[in-house]
């Protein structure tokens, strides 16, 4: 098995995995013994169930298998352990996110719904935020289902082929780091049983006295408008608007820095006025 962190996409056994996420047979004898009882979608329902109700923690082969009712040693014969079954539950969560025919938005728009579909898929799974790494990513039919459709959404932006997939990494990795900080604060609050603002004001007296403005009068004054603005040092809705509008902005200037004169497909110059 790799040496990998079982904790992450691409950890497991290539060529198993492989086999596993596109549902090839392996090239060996015949399987001996009697038939299955559950099948290899059963095991990841059953995992995504038990990660998404109480998290990775809860996630083992023999729980899996309690919870499909076979023997503990019975899900190896299934998948042959966790890394395997991390990226079978990610690619399975990819291939059923909603995809609509791209039709007139603009690319801005096609982003901004890319990135949005992927902030829900993270928030109703948080998990994912701790396991999908985008520089190995499940490569089943799931990830490529999704991969092609997003790349579509930057069609008509004169982007090279190399520069439409930095876009999307690029975006992806916005998105995904916004939903982890998300499920970290949510994960403190939980732990703590003690929301942000309560956290703060809980802190403030000594904040008060420790913070010296003369000699932090940056973060004084700055951390002050923040807190009042937001009611905590961290806000999840203010900062996702605020990220993904830079992220959006730093690429409408890549495509004008790369395509000046570039006019979008889907959305075609207005007529010139009636002549009076």
């Amino acid at each position: 098995m790799s040496s990998m962190n079982p904790h992450r996409t691409g950890a497991g056994e290539p060529s198993v995995t492989l086999r596993l996420l596109w549902g090839t047979p392996a090239q060996t004898a015949p399987r001996k013994g009697p038939a299955r009882s559950v099948t290899v979608s059963q095991i990841v329902d059953a995992a995504l169930e038990l990660a998404d109700a109480n998290g990775l923690a809860a996630l083992t082969m023999r729980a899996v298998a309690e919870s499909v009712g076979i023997a503990a040693m019975s899900v190896y014969t299934y998948v042959p352990g966790k890394p395997e079954l991390l990226d079978l539950m990610v690619d399975a969560l990819y291939a059923r996110m909603p995809r609509r025919e791209w039709r007139a938005e603009s690319w801005r728009e096609r982003l901004t719904a890319v990135a949005e579909a992927n902030r829900m898929l993270l928030s109703q799974h948080p998990w994912m935020t701790e396991v999908a790494a985008l520089s190995r990513p499940p490569l089943g039919p799931g990830l490529m289902a999704k991969y092609e459709y997003e790349l579509a959404s930057l069609d008509g932006t004169g982007l090279s082929d190399a520069d439409v997939d930095a876009a999307l990494t690029f975006l992806l990795g916005f998105v995904q780091s916004h939903c982890r900080a998300a499920h970290d604060a949510q994960r403190a609050t939980t732990d703590s049983a003690m929301s942000d603002a309560d956290w703060w004001a809980a802190n403030q007296p000594v904040l008060a006295r420790a913070l010296d403005p003369s000699a932090y009068p940056r973060a004084v004054r700055i951390g002050a408008a923040a807190g009042e603005l937001q009611g905590s040092a961290w806000d999840d809705e203010r900062s996702w608007a605020f990220g993904l509008a830079c992220a959006l902005d730093g690429l409408e200037r890549l495509i004008e820095r790369r395509c000046p004169t570039l006019i979008d497909p889907v959305s075609p110059p207005s007529p010139p006025p009636a002549a009076d």
